[in-house]
């Protein structure tokens, strides 16, 4: 299946590394225009030597800051046809008992994985609806469906209330001719904090994990672009309100 996104533009969030820069350079293979979009600016500068990117740094957590974002990123290219929400994460933060966990740290991975997408949702949605179509591709987690890995409760809820988030604005999209799905990737060495998770299960652990992945090995950041690249197609055009596993066949 031959996917083809030129002359389409994406805006792509979380784009300074791991899935977020794989997704960049999948859309870009396509043919597609993207606005890469961090609050890394130093992050974002080897994606400036692809054909079609451009960079924009700042913090899309707070409602303002997105909506001036974005509004450069329009500014900028004229339209958009997409938005592909890859910030997120755990913001540095490892698993700790219910006990020690303080508002600060809650809050802090609510507004990179929640908060963020929201905002920028909001943002470009006008264009969107004003050209009769737009895809936006959220990236989830398995986190958003079961339990967390992570042991990280902000992070399991937070991606909770984005899957919640996605199917919400599919039904009111929908109607405008945007369609809305997420990606919920399984455990990917995409970033140096997913590597020193990783590293922090130990050898045993290591293995079971694996032995509950039907594929008995791990994802890379290039199994998420591929199925976002494939979302953002038209081949996609009737698929929206879905979160596709991509996880290996997670037990």
């Amino acid at each position: 299946m031959q996917l083809t996104l030129a002359g389409q533009v994406f805006a792509v969030t979380g784009a300074a590394q791991g899935i977020g820069a794989a997704i960049v350079k999948r859309l870009s293979d396509s043919g597609a225009t993207i606005a890469a979009m961090d609050i890394d600016d130093t992050g974002l500068a080897p994606l400036a030597g692809l054909d079609g990117v451009t960079c924009h740094a700042g913090d899309l957590g707070q409602q303002v800051g997105a909506s001036d974002l974005c509004a450069t990123v329009l500014e900028r290219h004229g339209r958009v046809d997409g938005l592909i929400t890859a910030a997120g994460g755990v913001r540095g933060q490892v698993g700790q008992p219910l006990e020690q966990i303080n508002a600060t740290d809650w809050q802090a991975i609510f507004a990179a994985n929640v908060d963020a997408v929201m905002w920028c949702a909001q943002a470009f949605a006008p264009a969107m609806k004003s050209n009769g179509a737009g895809r936006i591709v959220t990236i989830s987690s398995g986190a958003g469906l079961k339990p967390s890995l992570t042991g990280i409760q902000a992070y399991t809820a937070a991606k909770h209330a984005l899957v919640g988030l996605t199917k919400q604005l599919a039904l009111e999209l929908g109607p405008s001719g945007i369609t809305v799905n997420s990606v919920a990737p399984g455990f990917i060495l995409s970033n140096p904090s997913t590597e020193r998770q990783w590293k922090a299960f130990g050898p045993a652990r290591q293995e079971s994990i694996l032995q509950n992945i039907h594929l008995h090995r791990l994802g890379q950041a290039s199994d998420i672009a591929n199925a976002v690249a494939f979302l953002c197609s038209q081949q996609a055009d009737w698929i929206t309100g879905q979160i596709l596993q991509v996880d290996g066949g997670h037990g």
